[in-house]
């Protein structure tokens, strides 16, 4: 049975503006194209679940456009039910710009991978994210690349024996959340395939969110890089290996619920509570809406073995968006010097004439 989710009010999208919520189901975003990743691949995942949330922003569906790069995330447009762009490697992000600056009633999506995004798509993230254009970002990250067979990838740990790697990565991982806040990223998250209510839930987050969203997913390989983050995210050890991250509330975790993190100086360190005298008072506190970056950097850069995995929001705060800033700055040039000519403007100038 098909469920029909009530729409609730989206996050600043035009596309809403003076118009009534209308009433989809999950069965609306999915289009008639064959479904085709590796059995067993987290994609799948990811997909189902962006197909399930997408209802709930009641935005009509050519209203809605997803933009992939390369690799096999870039599939995922085919199989959405609304408008989209399966473009060239590293420069979604590019196109995602541009269509926003020139449609910016339009709700952007864009769907790409660790190679794709942080190779040699690295800075075209980087410069759609420090210009807050209006866009959701969902970064499939696997540690490998996946559509190529099995090469090391930007995020693969170092030591990583692969095809590309036969003695091991002698480059250092980038961490992917610490280059989007570096970016000025006004929304960061983190979540995992294979946490459904959780992914749908950061998802939903991230696409109510007025300006640059970034969303790590991370997702599983099968074939090529099987287990990439089963020390942690299997239901088993999750507890007490991971920090599910809330807005006001003490950074606490394990099955117990009795470890926490704390600051000892600029570190954070893992403590428990009730010995030596730690309480939840001592606790640091998460805190998503902080205009400065610091505690989000800090979370960023925690991972397993020696800290619990973050995952949810980082940061999430409110800036002026690009496409805003493009409209303001045209309409204070019409008002000036008035609606302007293109034909005399293009011979307006220093001009030449060549013989």
């Amino acid at each position: 049975m098909t469920e029909t989710r009530q729409p609730a009010t989206n996050g600043g999208h035009a596309a809403l503006a003076g118009t009534e919520p209308i009433q989809l189901t999950r069965k609306d975003f999915v289009s008639d194209q064959e479904v085709r990743w590796c059995p067993g691949c987290g994609d799948y995942s990811i997909l189902a679940q962006t197909q399930k949330v997408m209802p709930d922003f009641g935005v009509p569906k050519e209203n809605i456009v997803f933009i992939s790069g390369i690799g096999c995330s870039g599939r995922l447009p085919y199989y959405m039910n609304t408008y989209g762009f399966h473009t060239i490697h590293g420069r979604a992000p590019t196109l995602a710009t541009g269509l926003k600056a020139a449609r910016p009633d339009l709700m952007v999506w864009v769907i790409t991978g660790d190679g794709d995004a942080l190779s040699i798509g690295g800075n075209h993230l980087l410069h759609s994210m420090r210009r807050n254009v209006d866009l959701t970002m969902v970064m499939f990250n696997n540690r490998i690349y996946g559509l190529t067979k099995g090469q090391t990838s930007p995020t693969s740990e170092f030591g990583k024996r692969t095809k590309s790697t036969p003695l091991g990565s002698i480059d250092r991982p980038i961490i992917p959340l610490t280059v989007a806040l570096a970016a000025e990223s006004t929304f960061v998250a983190r979540s995992v395939d294979t946490h459904t209510e959780h992914l749908q839930n950061t998802l939903e987050a991230a696409g109510r969110h007025h300006g640059a969203s970034f969303v790590e997913v991370l997702q599983n390989c099968n074939i090529f890089n099987d287990g990439a983050w089963r020390d942690f995210t299997d239901r088993d050890v999750r507890d007490d290996r991971m920090l599910f991250l809330e807005h006001g509330k003490p950074m606490i975790f394990g099955k117990e619920r009795d470890k926490g993190i704390r600051l000892d100086g600029l570190r954070p360190e893992v403590v428990t509570i009730g010995e030596g005298g730690v309480t939840e008072a001592d606790l640091l506190v998460h805190d998503e809406h902080a205009d400065d970056p610091y505690l989000a950097l800090i979370l960023s850069r925690m991972f397993w073995p020696e800290f619990p995995v973050p995952v949810g929001v980082l940061r999430s705060v409110e800036r002026p968006t690009h496409d805003a800033l493009v409209t303001a700055q045209i309409e204070e040039a019409t008002v000036k010097s008035g609606a302007g000519d293109l034909a005399k403007a293009l011979v307006a100038g220093e001009t030449w004439t060549v013989e």
